[in-house]
């Protein structure tokens, strides 16, 4: 059974930073692409960053590039949003997704191509 555990939401400040992790289990981690996407209501889901298997390839969001990093750690099974600079556009649930198949950064960069899905984690910039 997969399973994303995210966390390292919370309120911040405009300016501010907050580092999102996602725990992944019932996978082989480093067999799978991550990524992160977010959500705000009203909205559909928007890709936000992925990271192929052995991080050597990453993709943005042109709203968030410079300003957010995705990693990961394949000995931790876990993937890393940092986040810097954070304006209050970025308020949204962020989704951690994980990707069964083959790195693909034009299906993500129109919120698709990932397997399996995380609850997610508030993320709320105040002005």
């Amino acid at each position: 059974q997969v399973q994303l555990v995210e966390s390292g939401g919370g309120l911040v400040q405009a300016g501010g930073s907050l580092r999102l992790s996602c725990a992944a289990s019932g996978l082989t981690f480093r067999n799978y692409a991550m990524g992160w996407f977010r959500q705000v209501p009203g909205k559909e889901r928007e890709f936000v960053a992925a990271i192929n298997w052995s991080g050597g390839s990453k993709l943005y969001a042109d709203v968030v590039k410079g300003r957010l990093t995705i990693s990961r750690d394949n000995d931790k099974n876990t993937v890393y949003l940092q986040s810097n600079s954070l304006k209050p556009e970025d308020t949204a649930v962020y989704y951690c997704a994980a990707d069964d198949a083959y790195y693909s950064g034009s299906y993500y960069l129109r919120g698709g191509g990932m397997d399996y899905w995380g609850k997610g984690t508030l993320v709320t910039v105040s002005s």
